[in-house]
């Protein structure tokens, strides 16, 4: 197949330089689409945005000051603790947080924390914590930041004193995870069935469509409450992750296979798509090879669109109890403390997982964009 391309989308090359320029002009799809994609800055942020992200909370052991359980009794419900450079005493060159202190109230006899400006707590740079324990590949106590005395809560603490800006690290490595693996688990499952559907067509499309109509018109919800009802209480954390996240690729897969049964239905018999059978070539070669690579573009936006679906669902069930549940740690768990009218009053920095949430979406969604205009082959987008 031929690659249109126009000559503003491609780097320009001097003309004296022959070599450079056959390099140019004779580059392969995948350099046509990578030279468009760069040239579309939005989409360049949300890729950034999610490689941080996904980075951060890879290594969240590292990058977080304590680990997701642990609690400080003395600051429960305790506002962030932001780096500042100066307070009363006067400029610091070194960042610092403010210190801490309890008062208890005279009628409820609760330990209300204050952050006190006067108090300075300098901020330091791989200090050593609390030991953790990488994918139990080794063990370490290495951290990022923390402080030498005190504690540090950059997002502030939970009602059982839990640092919300480590547990948030940690469910952005959950949530991604579970939105990964469940698109590829789902993606896996179109590209097969919906490339048997359009291929073959005839009763075994006629089967496989009816299939399709009987997962699509299950009620998600009520679907989602019986299989969470069913998870046997014993199971672990690790078990109801991985149960969470098959659930969600099994269900996720019917949109984007009717859209490749529908678009192998008109390639099908393309001169092409002829051509390579009458030459021998073999069924899973004429899909892979030829007729795939031809719509690559929406089966790219399709799977990049469908990460934010999942993992709104992840969060959506967590926070209302029918998908992850504590220990786990997810964006959805921890949305869970945020759902009355406490949180709302007295401390509306328990939302700050919320922004994560809206923030990966976002970057997806750009990236998706981006990806589907820079795979097009017939996009005149960068002029």
């Amino acid at each position: 197949m031929t690659t249109l391309t126009r000559e503003a989308d491609l780097p320009s090359v001097p003309s004296h330089e022959s070599e450079e320029a056959l390099r140019y002009y004779s580059a392969t799809q995948w350099q046509l689409v990578w030279w468009r994609f760069r040239r579309n800055r939005l989409a360049l942020v949300g890729g950034t945005i999610l490689a941080v992200m996904a980075f951060t909370g890879l290594f969240a052991e590292f990058f977080a000051p304590y680990s997701g359980t642990y609690r400080n009794p003395a600051y429960l419900l305790g506002p962030p603790q932001l780096p500042r450079f100066w307070n009363d005493d006067g400029f610091s060159l070194r960042p610092f947080v403010p210190g801490v202190t309890t008062e208890r109230d005279p009628i409820t006899l609760r330990l209300i924390p204050t952050v006190d400006p006067g108090i300075r707590r300098e901020l330091q740079f791989f200090v050593r914590g609390e030991e953790y324990s990488f994918f139990g590949l080794f063990t370490a106590d290495l951290r990022l930041f923390g402080v030498s005395e005190g504690t540090l809560h950059l997002f502030g603490t939970d009602d059982l004193g839990r640092d919300i800006f480590s547990r948030t690290l940690y469910a952005t490595r959950t949530s991604l995870s579970i939105g990964v693996l469940g698109v590829l688990i789902a993606f896996v499952l179109s590209l097969i069935i919906g490339g048997v559907a359009g291929y073959f067509g005839g009763w075994i499309d006629y089967v496989i469509q009816r299939l399709t109509e009987i997962i699509r018109v299950v009620p998600v919800i009520p679907l989602y409450m019986g299989l969470a009802a069913a998870f046997p209480k014993e199971w672990s954390s690790q078990q109801v992750y991985f149960a969470m996240t098959l659930i969600l690729g099994l269900v996720g897969w019917p949109t984007l296979a009717r859209r490749i049964r529908g678009k192998l239905l008109t390639l099908r018999d393309e001169d092409y798509v002829t051509a390579a059978r009458l030459s021998g070539a073999t069924t899973s070669r004429i899909i892979g090879r030829h007729l795939l690579p031809a719509f690559a573009s929406y089966i790219i936006v399709d799977l990049v669109i469908s990460f934010p679906y999942m993992i709104l669902s992840e969060t959506a069930l967590s926070f209302v109890g029918l998908g992850l549940r504590p220990p786990s740690i997810s964006w959805g768990v921890l949305m869970q403390n945020a759902q009355n009218i406490r949180a709302i009053e007295q401390a509306p920095w328990l939302f700050i997982p919320a922004v994560f949430v809206v923030l990966a979406v976002l970057a997806f969604t750009v990236l998706g964009d981006g990806l589907r205009d820079a795979a097009d082959p017939y996009s005149v987008s960068g002029s």
